[in-house]
């Protein structure tokens, strides 16, 4: 670990390699695991405001999950998380013609229908934030189905601080 101000990073965010393989996972990042993606605060709003702007995009599964549940929920470590639905997949999920899970809400955003690309948690991953009452935490998540990423990522020579760039900067600034 390293400290940058008030912030602690993790170095296997430099040591590590990483490249997402959508056609080796099928974006399973986004469906599999015990929760929805982490929200910031911010973000709640958000959601709420660009719902009816989405809504064309997502699929009528994750539609009846938002209206069912809410745009987003409080999870059980008490911290916002995305809708999930049947308490699997992202409710904001789609698949394209290969199965391959994304980001309905990337989807409206790069049809011109909003401004906000998807949460910054989903934008960053592997990396995950933490904020802590002193300081903030900046650590790698080392998931199985991640596997074939790091195996691109090593054979690209891309490091996952590189990998998620424009995501550090959206999140903490140049």
């Amino acid at each position: 670990m390293f400290q940058l101000g008030k912030t602690i990073v993790s170095e296997e965010i430099i040591e590590n390699d990483f490249v997402c393989n959508l056609s080796a996972c099928k974006g399973a990042c986004c469906v599999d695991g015990n929760a929805g993606a982490p929200l910031e605060d911010d973000e709640t709003e958000i959601l709420i405001e660009i719902y009816k702007d989405i809504k064309p995009f997502l699929r009528p599964e994750g539609i009846a999950a938002i209206e069912d549940q809410g745009a987003f929920v409080k999870g059980d470590d008490g911290e916002w998380e995305t809708t999930l639905v049947n308490n699997s997949e992202c409710a904001y999920v789609v698949y394209d013609d290969d199965n391959t899970a994304k980001c309905g809400i990337e989807d409206a955003y790069n049809n011109g229908a909003v401004s906000w690309k998807k949460p910054v948690s989903c934008h960053l991953y592997p990396v995950r934030v933490r904020e802590y009452t002193e300081l903030t935490a900046v650590n790698y998540h080392s998931w199985q189905i991640c596997d074939a990423a790091c195996e691109l990522g090593e054979e690209l020579k891309v490091p996952v601080y590189k990998f998620v760039k424009e995501a550090l900067i959206r999140k903490f600034g140049k």
